[in-house]
């Protein structure tokens, strides 16, 4: 049984700018493949992502919920379109631009936690700034390790820990350098549903506590009313939202985007 995690303190923020937009896709296009087998999983997306706010992304398989994701997160390159993190526009990186921007600027939540099984939880939360060569602020990281309930389990290696505190570890970990942006995709797919309410908590409590913008890809309509909005796709398009959304709403524009007219 994992315990529950207390509500976060009030902290400093994660870093901000001027801007209250902290990313945007902007006509998107991203297409798979070439001829008669190509499939475009991104169809002129425009989508803005507020500062320090809980985005929620949802859809039915393959209308490029995950695409969208990575092409925001600078994971994968687009055909055509722009994509801006702050003001910083990717299209203009190269690759190890792109990666040091992912490592300092970006942090990721995975379903499988992709936890190294060699190291501790304390050393699994630091990597991040392992392999920038730095080290973690100690205020922050104590008060990190607070809000996630793991100061008794830091010693301790993946296979040591429940699922729940390994994707504590991994929530730690997105969080250790006090990125700009936080992207979870399915992050409670592989937990039951005391630890993946838990999980929803801490991370709505991130962004109103913490300034922390969170982006988080989802087919749960009960994790998705965590957020503070919701973006909806269809055949690689953003095709409507909901703000305060709570399960019945999501269910409910779910419905209509499985529905015969598909909006």
């Amino acid at each position: 049984m994992t315990s529950t995690p207390t509500a976060p303190p009030r902290m400093q923020p994660a870093a901000t700018s001027s801007t209250s937009i902290a990313a945007r896709a902007v006509d998107v296009v991203k297409t798979y493949g070439a001829g008669e087998a190509a499939v475009r999983a991104l169809d002129c997306a425009t989508v803005s992502i507020p500062r320090g706010r809980f985005t929620a992304v949802m859809g039915p398989s393959g209308s490029g919920k995950s695409t969208l994701v990575h092409a925001l997160a600078g994971l994968d390159q687009i055909d055509s379109g722009r994509v801006l993190l702050g003001e910083t526009d990717l299209s203009t990186l190269t690759e190890r631009e792109r990666t040091i921007l992912r490592r300092e600027r970006v942090g990721f939540v995975f379903q499988a936690f992709n936890l190294l099984p060699a190291l501790t939880a304390r050393e699994n939360i630091a990597l991040p700034l392992t392999l920038a060569g730095k080290r973690p602020d100690p205020a922050w990281e104590a008060a990190l390790v607070d809000m996630l309930g793991l100061g008794s389990r830091l010693g301790h290696r993946p296979a040591q820990l429940s699922g729940g505190q390994q994707q504590r570890v991994a929530v730690g970990r997105a969080l250790i350098a006090r990125p700009e942006l936080v992207f979870a995709d399915e992050p409670t797919g592989n937990l039951d549903s005391r630890a993946g309410a838990a999980l929803l908590a801490f991370m709505r409590d991130a962004t109103r506590s913490l300034a922390q913008t969170i982006v988080m890809v989802t087919h749960d309509p009960v994790a998705a009313s965590y957020a503070d909005r919701v973006v909806f796709l269809a055949d690689g398009r953003i095709v409507s939202e909901l703000i305060d959304p709570t399960p019945e709403t999501v269910l409910a524009s779910m419905a209509r985007l499985d529905g015969p007219d598909g909006a």
